[in-house]
């Protein structure tokens, strides 16, 4: 025994059972899945469920939903009406079976026929475990003649059954409830999920209308498909999918196993393929399967299988390349999966995944088929679909390839100044004052390291004009010496935010080693064509350093004026003809600055290296959509949009141009 514990009593009258309400209030995850906001939500599903059940039978074409602002709930249908009377087999009342008995209702027999063929509230837990886990609920019934009322509070029936005779429009059933925060932890459903909620459920139940009413916000919202999961993938792709799209339906029968009960199923696959957009979502029973299941294997089974074949048939593949796989179609395909089944193994009461085996053998077996018909019928779209897919898979591999390349080439902790060409470090380890130069050759890092104070001044030579990174691939930038060494120099990293490449960043702004990175080159054409080239470099690879403020260029003087022996520097023509101005009447010298590698090093320091003298230009993020067009028209593929600029602005940077 261990030391201190009291002894316990583990005997017969140990057992105990919950009883009545306290099965769910107070064990609700049980049930629900969570005693949370995800609880909650699934106890509303649950009661959304049975009213869709009877619309998708057939009675009822609208489903009316309050949010109200004190976090109650009101759903209310129009089908045959909650049955509440005396039920002489069960020898209780209908009303206590339905909201007082857990595993009680009306969809045991689906498989028979009797009722619900295809029912999403399947387990008689819905209606029950929402009545239990409220802090009250109201239901109102109108059937056969009459007006029944019932309240609950806390799982416990308030003044029985109320029945009054009643002339109404139409039969159906009120409920509204309030969870209670006694056995959830939050009971704030966000207007987002019922959105989307009921969003989903117009998708797969063709033609019913959901409406939706925000009381807080007075706000009313409507979902209806009338063509099903159809219309929705034509509102999903919005015109810009490539191939037409794909609808295929049947209907079967089988069993899990041979000694398991034959059962009915019907499936719906709507696609269609699309650059710009790409969606997977399968539903059963009207329930969105999160996390797919049968239906996900079957879908990327037969895909692979079918465009596979069609590739080898045609001789697509190059010589010993490897099979597409499903992320190769994934990428450009729209699909949507609908299937209904008179018995359904689901993961749990969530019903986010299915694990029936027969549902998945005949969707990939059904799939297959269909496939194959459309593609041999549809040449042009099956071309279409073969070269999109190995461009997708093609991609994949080079930005695979670019993973490697990057974690090989920045990985590492060694001592960048043992690892990059040239690179000279500063002394401080302090990394709020270590400054990072880059500069314009060879010559220039001669000057400026004879220039800069060594103890938090780093300089990094740029040799020549750097890759186009803009226009250049991925797969090229990190095959390009200079890059990879700057970006070594820089440590923190790289954004990737191509498609197939998004989870290769390794970009982190803790590692970053400068408080400043400070681009310094030549006041000439070719020496702003490279600061742009850089530029370039950094927003595409480590943009936040520009969002964060640390990138900087070091304006370099244009003119140095002598007039005695004092120098003065113009940084541009407005700047020399004010210095002139000043000097009028007395001997001076004007003379064009040379590039940095010939400055000396004193006016290296004075000019732009002193913090106290140097003059910065702070780059900042400007409009993205303006900075995107600018770059564009420098350095992209936009010939017309550059021509139009040099006939419209050219004549601003004539004095850059040396002509002498």
């Amino acid at each position: 025994m261990i030391k201190g514990k009291k002894p316990g009593v583990y005997g017969n009258e140990s057992i105990s059972s919950l009883k009545g309400a306290d099965r769910v209030r107070l064990r609700p995850s049980v049930i629900f899945g969570s005693d949370g906001i995800e609880g909650c939500q699934q106890a509303f599903f649950e009661i959304l469920s049975n009213s869709i059940d009877e619309a998708r039978e057939g009675y009822g074409d609208r489903i009316e939903v309050i949010r109200h602002s004190d976090h109650s709930i009101t759903v209310r249908d129009y089908g045959r009406g909650i049955p509440v009377e005396f039920n002489p087999k069960e020898n209780r009342y209908n009303w206590e079976l339905v909201f007082c008995e857990l595993y009680a209702g009306g969809k045991y027999n689906t498989n028979e026929g009797e009722n619900y063929e295809f029912s999403l509230g399947l387990n008689g837990l819905g209606a029950c475990a929402t009545q239990y886990s409220s802090e009250y609920m109201d239901v109102t019934v109108f059937r056969d003649g009459y007006r029944y009322d019932l309240h609950f509070e806390k799982g416990e029936n308030i003044g029985g059954l109320k029945k009054t005779k009643c002339d109404y429009e139409s039969t159906g059933t009120i409920q509204k409830w309030k969870p209670d925060l006694e056995v959830f932890t939050d009971i704030d459903i966000p207007l987002d999920y019922y959105i989307n909620t009921l969003k989903k459920q117009a998708i797969v139940n063709a033609g019913l209308k959901f409406i939706l009413t925000d009381e807080a916000s007075g706000n009313t919202y409507e979902f209806v498909y009338p063509n099903g999961i159809v219309d929705y993938i034509k509102e999903v792709s919005d015109g810009k999918n490539f191939t037409e799209i794909q609808y295929f339906e049947t209907s079967t029968r089988g069993r899990d196993r041979e000694d398991k009960p034959e059962y009915r199923l019907k499936m719906q696959v709507a696609f269609c393929f699309c650059n710009e957009v790409n969606l997977l979502e399968y539903y059963h029973n009207s329930s969105f399967l999160e996390h797919g299941g049968s239906p996900d294997r079957a879908v990327k089974a037969a895909f692979v299988n079918e465009i596979d074949k069609c590739i080898r048939n045609r001789g697509k593949y190059n010589k010993d390349e490897a099979k597409i796989t499903f992320a190769d179609i994934q990428d450009s395909l729209i699909l949507v999966t609908n299937s209904f089944s008179t018995i359904t193994s689901y993961e749990n009461q969530t019903k986010k995944a299915i694990t029936n085996k027969f549902i998945q053998e005949a969707m990939t077996d059904f799939l297959k088929q269909q496939l194959e018909v459309y593609l041999i019928e549809n040449k042009a779209d099956c071309d279409k679909i073969i070269e999109q897919v190995l461009v997708n898979k093609r991609s994949r591999e080079t930005a695979e390839r670019t993973r490697i390349n990057i974690k090989k080439k920045l990985g590492g902790t060694v001592d960048i100044s043992n690892r990059v060409k040239k690179f000279v470090d500063c002394r401080t380890k302090d990394v709020s004052k270590r400054e990072l130069y880059i500069v314009e050759g060879d010559s220039a890092l001669g000057s400026c390291k004879m220039g800069r104070d060594a103890e938090f001044q780093a300089i990094m030579p740029v040799r020549g004009k750097i890759l186009n990174c803009l226009k250049a691939e991925y797969d090229s930038i990190f095959k390009n010496e200079i890059i990879v060494d700057l970006l070594k120099v820089l440590g923190c990293g790289v954004e990737i935010k191509s498609k197939h490449n998004k989870d290769l960043n390794t970009f982190d702004l803790n590692n970053l080693r400068w408080s400043k990175i400070i681009i310094c080159t030549d006041a000439d054409v070719d020496g702003f064509q490279i600061r742009t080239l850089i530029l370039a470099m950094l927003y595409r690879l480590v943009p936040t350093l520009i969002q964060e403020g640390k990138v900087f260029i070091a304006e370099s003087p244009l003119y140095e004026i002598t007039c005695k022996d004092k120098t003065y520097f113009a940084y541009s023509e407005k700047e020399k003809m004010e210095i002139l101005s000043k000097l009028e009447g007395k001997k001076y010298t004007v003379q064009r600055s040379k590039g940095l590698g010939e400055n000396e090093p004193e006016m290296m320091w004075h000019t732009t290296m002193n913090p106290e003298t140097r003059r910065l230009i702070k780059i900042v993020p400007d409009d993205i959509e303006k900075t995107e067009a600018m770059f564009d028209i420098l350095l992209g593929d936009n010939l017309q949009g550059r021509k139009n600029f040099i006939e419209e602005h050219g004549s601003r940077y004539l004095d850059m141009i040396d002509v002498s």
